[in-house]
């Protein structure tokens, strides 16, 4: 695997763009997915890659079918974003750029319409619903377990307060 690295100074970064969503029930409970890497953990926001002739929302769509068997979300606005440079394990992208969208749905119990095989192929292992209590509460079962983005829990809890800005909030890593 080539890493920005060992590339060429002059090649530019090779940065997926991605689509994520933040899934909140009525609860305010908010759904994450275990995202396993080989010495990482990483709790996150459902959602992946945008395809070829894919546009945002539709990308969107996609990844919370396959990934939540949630079917026809109503997509709210873009929340946050951010850009982390971070070689994936295939070597394809040395980065991914991440806009964060909110959904607010009615509660659900998740139903991937991919199996678990798929799913784990893709380093997806776990779906929850954390409440922010249990968020702030949460203690790392390893150093190389945690929330993507970083700073989720105040980022979350903000949002909750204040609702969405005008504008998308830089999640930084």
């Amino acid at each position: 695997m080539t890493t920005p690295a060992e590339r060429d100074d002059d090649a530019p970064l090779r940065i997926r763009e991605a689509v994520r969503a933040l899934v909140i029930d009525p609860d305010q409970r908010v759904l994450l997915v275990r995202w396993q890497f080989p010495n990482l953990h990483v709790w996150g926001t459902p959602g992946g890659g945008i395809e070829p002739g894919e546009d945002s929302a539709s990308a969107l769509r996609r990844e919370l079918h396959e990934e939540l068997g949630l079917d026809d979300p109503l997509i709210g606005p873009q929340i946050w974003e951010r850009t982390h440079i971070i070689p994936f394990i295939d070597g394809r992208w040395d980065g991914q750029h991440d806009r964060f969208f909110l959904i607010h749905t009615k509660s659900f119990e998740p139903a991937p319409r991919l199996t678990w095989e798929p799913l784990n192929a893709e380093n997806l292992f776990e779906l929850r619903c954390w409440t922010i209590d249990e968020l702030d509460a949460f203690e790392p079962t390893t150093r190389r377990e945690f929330f993507a983005p970083r700073r989720f829990q105040p980022l979350y809890r903000a949002l909750l307060a204040d609702g969405p800005q005008a504008t998308p909030a830089d999640t930084g890593v």
